[in-house]
C-alpha cells in the first residue's frame, strides 16, 4: 500500500461560526506579522478566531480581535493576546478587498489559521451576513444531505 502524500497545510484553528453566520463569497490566503511568542502559541493551537475580522486602513489589511493566548514559557517577553496584526497581502489584493467591502453588509472574516511550509497563514473570506431564515435553511440542507449520505452508505 502506498503512503499518503504528506500535506504541508496543518490547520491550527478554524472559525466554524463564520461559516454559519455568513455566506462566504470568496477566500484569500494571507501571511501575518507575528512576534516570537505568538508563533509558538499558534503552534500550540492556542488561537481563537471566533470574533475576528479584517479592516483595511491606510492601504494595509489588519487582523483585529483575534485572540492568540500568551505563550506559557514566555515570561516578560510575552505578547498582548488581542493586539492587531498586520496581514501580508499584495497591493492588488488589498485594493480588491477594499472594493468588495464598500458594499453594505460585506465584511472580511478569518476562516482558518494553518502552517504552510513553516509559516503561519490565515485564510480570510469576503462574507455577507446571513439572515435567521437563511441559517435555518442551510442547517436543513445539511441535515438532508447527511441523511442521503447515510442511506447510500447503508445500502
Amino acid at each position: 500500500m502506498a503512503k499518503k502524500p504528506k500535506s504541508n497545510d496543518k490547520a491550527l484553528a478554524q472559525n466554524k461560526k463564520a461559516r454559519h453566520d455568513y455566506s462566504i463569497l470568496s477566500t484569500m490566503e494571507a501571511g501575518m506579522v507575528l512576534t516570537g511568542t505568538e508563533i509558538k502559541s499558534i503552534r500550540d493551537r492556542r488561537v481563537t478566531l471566533r470574533d475576528g475580522y479584517v479592516q483595511i486602513r491606510h492601504g494595509e489589511a489588519i487582523l483585529m480581535n483575534v485572540q492568540i493566548n500568551e505563550y506559557l514559557q514566555g515570561n516578560q517577553f510575552n505578547h498582548d493576546p488581542f493586539r492587531n496584526r498586520k496581514l501580508l497581502l499584495h497591493k492588488k489584493e488589498i485594493l480588491k478587498l477594499q472594493e468588495e467591502t464598500k458594499n453594505k453588509g460585506i465584511t472580511i472574516v478569518p476562516l482558518k489559521m494553518y502552517l504552510k511550509n513553516g509559516f503561519a497563514k490565515v485564510l480570510i473570506g469576503v462574507a455577507k451576513g446571513k439572515h435567521e431564515y437563511d441559517k435555518r435553511e442551510s442547517l436543513k440542507k445539511r441535515d438532508q444531505q447527511r441523511e442521503i449520505d447515510r442511506a447510500l452508505k447503508n445500502r
